[in-house]
């Protein structure tokens, strides 16, 4: 194990070397920040001499290897808008996205897990065909179009919760419930399909053979046996989460991470894209090794080397 997370550890190093690489590239490529910096009345002079301050004139490579060296040591520039440091200002925006995040994971796996297991112990029956209906609605439904929806039943009709903004636990229903259903509805196809599996295995009949009670042969030794799959589902979803649920983010007026990069887009703020760009990733990377580790916890077979 421990050599495989040495290993693991200089396989993350290069995403993120190559990552930063790759949207360093693209920002540079999509235009100039310097106009947007500067009043409409500033003169070509002006200009030119912003250029020169910032280091716009310097080969790419150049200020590549400027950017890098400042990058290991954890300084990603001052935001162009706010000047304050990139980095500092996405770990501000960091707690509200963990909320969102955390909130719209708890509330799909509380839901996607009873009704994939039921689905499955219970196939082919009205359980199993409206859990699955559900499952397709869940995945079929655009994020923009729910989200919208509810705002205008709940929070306009009806009254019940806060259309925008962050605070309350009130404030967290709309935009949680929008964020989990995409993902609440994969977890449960995805725990019927591998229940599914596991179910017509020797082990179990030989389970029901001893007279084991249904309820602890489904829990302890058929969904235990099929939850590796749903992890690896659970894990990319939550990393999605944190990385910022931009549409989800915008829609409701929540502060998060997702919300404050796509507004960093559109005035080509680079040291806070790259910051974020950056700080996903490294999520991505964190996530996938931890549901790598807890393989080996659920799966005694399992063994890195």
């Amino acid at each position: 194990m421990k050599q495989y997370l040495i290993r693991r550890f200089y396989h993350s190093l290069l995403v993120l070397v190559g990552v930063s690489v790759i949207v360093f590239l693209m920002l540079h490529i999509s235009g100039d920040p310097t106009a947007l910096l500067l009043p409409l009345d500033a003169t070509p002079q002006d200009v030119a001499e912003l250029r020169e301050r910032m280091g716009f004139n310097d080969p790419l490579y150049v200020q590549y290897a400027r950017f890098f060296v400042r990058a290991v040591q954890g300084d990603f520039g001052q935001s162009f808008r706010n000047q304050q440091p990139a980095m500092e200002l996405l770990m501000e925006r960091l707690p509200a996205t963990l909320e969102l995040a955390g909130a719209a994971m708890l509330l799909a796996l509380v839901v996607a897990l009873p009704v994939g297991i039921v689905s499955a112990v219970r196939r082919n029956t009205l359980l199993d065909h409206a859990g699955m209906v559900f499952a397709l609605i869940g995945q079929s439904m655009p994020v923009y179009w729910l989200g919208i929806l509810l705002i205008m039943v709940f929070a306009v009709e009806l009254g019940w919760f806060p259309a925008a903004g962050r605070g309350t636990l009130g404030h967290l229903v709309l935009p949680a419930v929008t964020l989990a259903l995409f993902s609440m509805a994969r977890v449960a196809r995805f725990t019927r399909s591998a229940m599914l599996e596991v179910l017509g295995q020797d082990y179990i009949r030989t389970a029901r053979a001893k007279g084991l009670s249904e309820l602890r042969v489904v829990l302890f030794h058929a969904f235990k046996n099929a939850a590796l799959p749903v992890i690896t589902i659970v894990g990319i979803d939550f990393a999605t989460f944190l990385g910022g649920a931009v549409i989800t983010e915008t829609i409701f007026g929540w502060p998060g991470v997702g919300r404050f990069t796509v507004e960093a887009i559109g005035i080509r703020d680079f040291p806070v894209v790259q910051a974020s760009v950056f700080l996903l990733a490294l999520i991505f990377v964190l996530v996938n090794l931890a549901v790598d580790v807890l393989y080996t916890s659920l799966d005694p077979r399992i063994r890195y080397r």
